[in-house]
């Protein structure tokens, strides 16, 4: 069973605590600490946004958005608890008559007490409401700023943001957040490499064929729309969720688990991946656009229908790349990366595809490659497929099965979810799982390089109709390789 240790009492502050995120994922992550006694009763939680609107009507909307994520394990006694550590104050932040003096009388300041200002914003607000921050002078060790993805829109942006943020904070204390390092499964992935011989005498160039790192959606706009035009799949997912997967899967062991140990080992990988030109960009990349088509069985609009544009876009909602990461470790290897949106099925998995076996001695159309399967999502998972002899008379029959581990199946206890785990990393300041600035530069370099090819070779995104698995293209991008997309039956 799961020990879960409280951290020190903290006072958090979310700007835009009224908003989508904090009502979706931030205030019930919150409670579930609560309940899980991680969080003690003298901390402090405060929304903030520009909403006219007093403690208790917050605590009502906070009451809404937990108790839908508790479903029937709703616990109304805990909640009279919890919702005392819970205020609200109407701040415009980018306004410099905004009213600090009324949220100062809710925080306990201290040396030594947490204090965080989790930014639930739009990223172009990050700057101005840092440095208001700063002119309130609650800027200083250990306060701590959150900022969510995605950092900029290009390098150029990015750098901006950076630049801004660190006139107020100091690198050490600015914690961007991408959830997927929360995940179970992702953290296990540094354990099953790092923590078992089995696997990282294996782990190169010498064992491995090829990798596939795949996040589908079967979701299309769902109110995203005016952001997702502007930013498309490439920026929305590729620059950080399914980068940063690459890297904990290609990174080299760090001496330790210290914050910078591991951050310095993924820019490591950021700065090995090559970059696709102009002239390769049609081979070693696919863009899609969904139409309409049926998701699970109901017709479902297309991209531009959902859109509503009379002018069309060009945007991608789908992106397949064969990516290099050039080093020793890995020189040949290719690392498939695919996401989209109005997939067949939501799913996000690495799968790491070994070698054949030298000498296949049991016939044609027996199979002889093991996988590795970390599944983050829906279901939680980590499966080595080997294969068996199916029991029976009348000859020998090989199959592949996998060694199973399924987190719901071996966890018997509700573990908590990405948001949870960093929530409280943040107040430790445990900064780990958290990206470096020159992590977010490297990884937009490589993006910009690769909208630049995609320009100049003028390729506008492929059609695929809803519900499949992206534009034939993808496919055919695979088979080139004598390779496909691995599909679980």
């Amino acid at each position: 069973m799961a020990k879960f240790v409280p951290v020190e009492p903290f006072d958090i502050v979310i700007f835009g605590g009224t908003g989508d995120l904090s009502r979706r994922k931030l205030l019930p992550a919150l409670w579930h600490r609560w309940l899980d006694g991680q969080i003690l009763p003298t901390s402090a939680i405060i929304g903030t946004a520009r909403s006219e609107m007093d403690s208790a009507a917050y605590r009502q909307l906070a009451r809404e958005a937990c108790e839908k994520a508790s479903g029937e394990n709703w616990d109304a006694k805990a909640w009279a608890q919890f919702e005392k550590i819970v205020h609200y104050v109407t701040i415009d932040a980018t306004k410099p008559d905004a009213d600090w003096p009324a949220l100062r009388k809710l925080l306990t300041i201290d040396a030594k007490r947490p204090l965080v200002f989790y930014l639930a914003t739009s990223p172009h607000l990050y700057v101005d409401i840092c440095r208001a921050i700063g002119i309130a002078d609650l800027a200083d060790e250990p306060a701590r700023v959150v900022l969510e993805k995605p950092i900029g829109t290009d390098l150029e942006s990015a750098r901006a943001i950076n630049d801004g943020v660190g006139e107020v904070f100091a690198e050490r204390q600015v914690f961007r957040i991408d959830h997927y390092l929360g995940k179970e499964t992702v953290q296990n992935l540094m354990v099953l490499r790092f923590a078992n011989m089995l696997f990282e005498p294996l782990w190169s160039h010498n064992y491995i064929d090829h990798v596939q790192i795949t996040v589908a959606e079967n979701l299309g706009l769902e109110g995203r729309a005016e952001y997702y035009d502007r930013s498309g799949a490439l920026r929305d997912m590729v620059q950080n969720h399914l980068l940063q997967l690459m890297c904990l899967t290609a990174m080299e062991p760090p001496n330790d688990m210290g914050d910078d140990d591991i951050r310095t080992e993924k820019i490591k990988v950021l700065n090995a991946i090559g970059a696709i030109q102009a002239d390769n960009v049609r081979k070693q990349t696919v863009r899609g656009q969904y139409a309409s088509g049926l998701q699970d069985g109901k017709p479902v609009k297309g991209y531009l229908e959902e859109l509503s544009s009379s002018k069309g876009s060009k945007t991608e909602t789908f992106v397949a790349v064969k990516a290099e990461v050039r080093n020793w470790r890995w020189a040949g290897v290719p690392f498939y990366l695919r996401t989209g949106k109005r997939m067949s099925a939501r799913h996000s998995d690495i799968v790491i595809q070994f070698k054949p076996a030298p000498h296949n001695i049991f016939g044609q159309g027996v199979e002889s490659v093991n996988r590795l399967v970390i599944r983050l999502q829906p279901d939680e998972a980590v499966r080595l497929f080997v294969q068996i002899k199916e029991p029976g008379p009348g000859g020998l029959r090989v199959k592949s099965l996998p060694l199973n581990l399924s987190y719901a199946k071996s966890f018997t206890l509700r573990y908590p979810d990405a948001y949870e785990r960093l929530l409280m990393d943040i107040v430790r300041g445990n900064l780990s799982l958290f990206m470096r600035r020159d992590e977010v530069e490297a990884a937009w370099r490589w993006v910009d390089g690769l909208i630049e090819a995609w320009e100049a070779s003028g390729y506008d995104p492929e059609t695929y109709a809803a519900g499949t698995d992206g534009p034939l293209s993808a496919a055919m991008m695979m088979d080139r390789d004598g390779r496909s997309w691995w599909k679980e039956v």
